[in-house]
């Protein structure tokens, strides 16, 4: 007989906490509130068609919001906090461009309440509950599952025995299908699969929750699940480029500012350029603005070192460093992403000389190039700028996910963790 085990003991979930409460509550906040509202407001003057088109819009938006976070919230290192408003802002702006290539009558005012009570109602659940929330998983004792209680995150359950009561108050359930379970373990997950428990595979789960395909697991078969979806690779190709030019009279502005700040703050080139390996191993040339001081020939006669960045490298300069802290420097590549050499979300290109030592050191690092490289990604969101080979090791695990789990949602996320890095300066060398 096991013995059980209890790192921390699930905790009795609230009402606020469970999803189709936070549902109903959005819809009476969001659609409901202003439809009402309007109606008090108006009174004799109440436009009936466009409050209530505003009413249904707001009800879809709240419906088509939550389909995107649950799609959002399987991946790692998400908090709710991250996407409430994008989706929020996505699902009513959706709406609104329906409205208005339908020509329906619709109120503005009743769409814009909407939308604020909307985020406003998910912030208010996300600091009340979700923040101090924890996931509770139980463990099924044996094969490699154990392994997983080292991830602090979570509140862990081993359990002792195959019995349904034990899990109730757990999220769901992780077990080690390649292990030899007794047949009343299988049973046991039968039983909770029926009962509408969560039940995971280990290596799933733990590659959920760091974020990261471990390299020393991979075998020839496990490259069948590493291929990107194709459909979804060709569309993302055309909305880099619709994105890119719709940026372009935003960028250029903060551009030439740029530029003349890098001319103020001292002599040299204005743009930096350099050998990088892309998509399909192919060699491509980057361009980002400079932000380091011209290096002397007899500098640089290690390339391999001249083509890394150590923290606090004296080679940047002032305007260099509030560049790299904002990932400013960044904004020339939108060239490449015109020219289709580069998309805004993928795993970063490295300098070719830095590339071909990644591949003499490190198994499997060549297929990182089944993708387009980006200007930001899921390692650079989660790790920061590395340069030595221990420290990419550990980058290639994060750039395996993001190939592995290839899709817009996630994409999604690291666009909106993008933008928290650049406030932050996370990772910046």
């Amino acid at each position: 007989m096991l013995h059980a085990s209890i790192s921390q003991p699930p905790l009795k979930r609230s009402i606020v906490s469970r999803r189709r409460f936070q549902l109903a509550g959005a819809l009476v906040f969001a659609a409901l509130m202003p439809f009402i509202a309007r109606l008090l407001v108006s009174g004799a003057d109440f436009e009936w068609p466009a409050t209530a088109n505003a009413l249904i819009g707001n009800g879809i938006a709240v419906l088509l919001a939550f389909w995107m976070r649950l799609s959002i919230e399987t991946y790692p290192g998400i908090r709710a906090s991250y996407v409430i408003l994008p989706t929020a802002a996505a699902a009513h702006a959706a709406i609104v461009v329906t409205l208005l290539l339908s020509r329906l009558p619709y109120d503005r005012i009743g769409l814009t309440l909407g939308f604020l009570l909307h985020a406003a109602w998910y912030y208010g659940v996300y600091f009340s509950v979700q923040r101090r929330a924890k996931l509770s998983i139980a463990i099924i004792p044996y094969g490699r599952a154990n392994a997983l209680t080292a991830i602090d995150r979570v509140s862990w359950l081993v359990l002792d025995e195959p019995r349904l009561d034990q899990v109730n108050q757990c999220d769901a359930i992780v077990a080690d299908f390649s292990a030899d379970l007794p047949d009343e373990w299988e049973g046991f997950l039968a039983d909770a699969a029926l009962a509408g428990k969560i039940v995971y595979q280990v290596k799933q789960l733990s590659e959920s929750l760091t974020g990261r395909v471990e390299l020393d697991h991979l075998s020839e078969n496990s490259f069948g699940s590493l291929l990107p979806a194709r459909g979804y690779f060709h569309l993302k190709e055309l909305l880099d480029l619709a994105f890119a030019l719709a940026i372009l009279p935003i960028a250029l502005p903060v551009m030439a500012v740029v530029a003349l700040a890098i001319r103020a703050d001292g002599r040299g080139q204005i743009f930096f350029h350099q050998d990088r390996i892309g998509h399909a191993g192919e060699r491509i040339t980057i361009f980002k603005f400079r932000t380091m001081r011209p290096i002397e020939l007899d500098e640089a006669a290690d390339t391999r070192a001249a083509a890394m960045t150590d923290d606090g490298d004296d080679r940047i300069t002032r305007v260099g460093r509030f560049l790299r802290h904002t990932r400013l420097d960044e904004l020339p590549q939108i060239w490449n992403i015109l020219r289709g050499e580069m998309s805004w979300i993928g795993p970063r290109p490295e300098a070719e000389i830095l590339s071909h030592w990644y591949v003499s050191e490190l198994p499997f690092y060549r297929y990182r190039h089944v993708v387009k490289p980006g200007i930001s990604g899921w390692a650079q969101v989660n790790q920061g700028h590395v340069a030595e080979v221990e420290e990419v090791n550990r980058k290639l695990q994060y750039d395996f996910y993001y190939i592995k789990y290839f899709s817009p949602w996630l994409d999604l996320l690291i666009l909106v963790r993008t933008i928290k890095t650049m406030l932050s300066g996370f990772g910046s060398r």
